[in-house]
């Protein structure tokens, strides 16, 4: 497996000839999983949607790129896990921005962005309010970038409560991927989360607001999956609330046609002003989260891989390059240059197929090296892209964890962690926020890391391991299990 591997933080050559060049001098072969041809289990046609969507694929999100823009402020529903705040640039969470947009300057960002990133597929529009209950700017934001960039995949998040009168919009502007909000489907649930909705040029309290909220969103639901547009549901989990009651979503949402089920965990922080971080609502752990996941097996098909974006996000899920793109430093004329992007692509498609074929001869290999009933391992991942383990042990703002047995490789979720370099040294105190995040993992892949960090992580009962730099995850996974759940010699002969 070739070490040298392009960069995906940021593809700075200018021509298609020399990007081409420069992706053959870094090399393209590889392996594993993903390829043009849709899986085994989906039909050509939503594959063709999906395959390039980060949110809608967790294979795409290792290789493409999202942009939120925030020209959507006005919302017309309050939760007690949302404070809105439009200047700032510290927190990354939903509903947070450093800017407000008009349709025109958010255009503009956009052909700006798509001009620097290749790695952009994605448009969408999160709020910071709600898309469609602001649905002017929504809708004119769509149509001005629509003119200037054709190939872009455009969706929304919504709340769903004023999304029935602008689905057939949708349908016009060639909208085909819609993320829906539904914390829970008893609206008594719904009373514990929600003040208030304003519907109807009347704002409603308690268990009226959550009636009215749940059929709305209900009927979004429907009417989206009538119409071929694809829905992921997001639901925010929230232990003592409605953390067993996504049960009961999970499977509504499936019987009703959503494509995705993606279960957030609560972010209920005193410092960002929520009702729920104010009266000290706290949010799940991770093995609480994976094990109500878990338990949803069966139901709607569950997103792992979200990030809970800012309204205003910018670059690879797990990355924020919003601050390189604030109006400020966004040029006044911005013409659109396609070469990048398409040269970009033709290498995804390659590396795809490269990738599946790695990973198809990892997992043939690990069923001849290890028992059926070896059990499973959960290894986290440093990675900035691309599938590959490519980034310093220091650098990670978070780990990728994968779970792995004799039936393959399978990506189970994400652990957010400070840096624990800064400006080349390591600190002690983030290094133990570093180990506390791998709680429950004895084994991290990385492209790199000191010795010092390796001695206290082994000190902490977890192996970093740098000799798998830059192979495909799923392949270096393997070797990892192999190695670990191997058969001795004589027990493969007689097996």
């Amino acid at each position: 497996m070739s070490a040298n591997v392009i960069s995906l933080d940021g593809l700075s050559v200018g021509s298609k000839d020399a990007l081409t060049k420069a992706m053959e001098a870094d090399g393209c072969s590889s392996s594993a999983c993903g390829s043009s041809d849709a899986p085994e289990d989906m039909d050509p046609a939503t594959w063709e949607k999906v395959k390039d969507h980060p949110c809608y694929s967790e294979e795409a999100h290792h290789y493409f790129a999202r942009m939120h823009v925030a020209v959507a402020p006005a919302c017309n529903i309050q939760c007690n896990y949302c404070n809105r705040k439009y200047d700032c640039a510290n927190e990354s969470r939903p509903g947070v921005v450093s800017e407000r947009l008009t349709p025109e300057q958010a255009a503009r960002k956009v052909i700006a962005v798509a001009n620097e990133i290749p790695q952009l597929s994605v448009l969408g529009i999160a709020g910071p309010g709600d898309s469609a209950y602001d649905w002017r700017k929504t809708r004119e934001t769509f149509k001005l970038v629509q003119e200037q960039l054709p190939d872009i995949k455009l969706c929304l998040s919504t709340n769903g409560l004023a999304l029935p009168e602008h689905v057939d919009d949708l349908m016009d502007m060639n909208i085909d991927h819609v993320t829906l909000t539904i914390n829970m489907i008893d609206p008594e649930v719904g009373t514990k989360i929600y003040p208030w909705i304003f519907y109807q040029h009347k704002r409603r309290i308690g268990l009226e607001a959550s009636q009215i909220l749940h059929e709305r969103q209900m009927q979004s639901l429907d009417m989206l999956h009538e119409r071929g547009i694809l829905v992921k549901v997001n639901s925010v989990m929230i232990p003592g609330i409605n953390d067993e009651h996504l049960l009961e979503v999970n499977k509504e949402v499936k019987r009703r046609g959503a494509f995705l089920h993606n279960i957030m965990p609560l972010i209920s922080a005193a410092e960002h002003g929520t009702v729920f971080g104010l009266e000290g609502q706290r949010g799940p752990t991770a093995a609480e989260l994976k094990t109500l996941q878990d338990a949803c097996a069966g139901g709607a098909n569950l997103m792992k891989h979200c990030r809970q974006c800012r309204a205003d996000a910018v670059g690879l899920l797990g990355e924020d390059r919003g601050q390189e793109f604030t109006m400020d430093l966004v040029p006044d004329e911005v013409t659109y240059d396609p070469e990048k992007r398409e040269t970009y692509r033709e290498w995804v498609a390659k590396e795809r197929e490269d990738r599946r074929a790695a990973a198809a001869v990892a997992k043939a290999e690990t069923e001849t090296a290890v028992a059926e009933d070896a059990g499973a391992m959960l290894i986290a991942v440093a990675t900035k892209g691309g599938g590959r383990i490519n980034q310093h042990f220091g650098h990670a703002t978070e780990f990728q964890i994968f779970e792995v047995d004799a039936e393959g490789v399978r990506f189970v979720t994400h652990r957010r962690c400070d840096n624990y370099c800064v400006g080349g040294y390591g600190e002690e105190d983030k290094l133990e926020l570093v180990i506390k995040t791998l709680e429950g993992i004895d084994t991290i892949l990385c492209a790199k890391i000191g010795d010092c960090p390796r001695e206290d992580l082994a000190a902490a009962g977890i192996e970093a391991i740098q000799d798998h730099a830059y192979d495909y995850i799923e392949t270096a996974v393997s070797a990892v299990y192999r190695a670990r759940r191997g058969l001795p010699a004589q027990a493969r002969e007689t097996a």
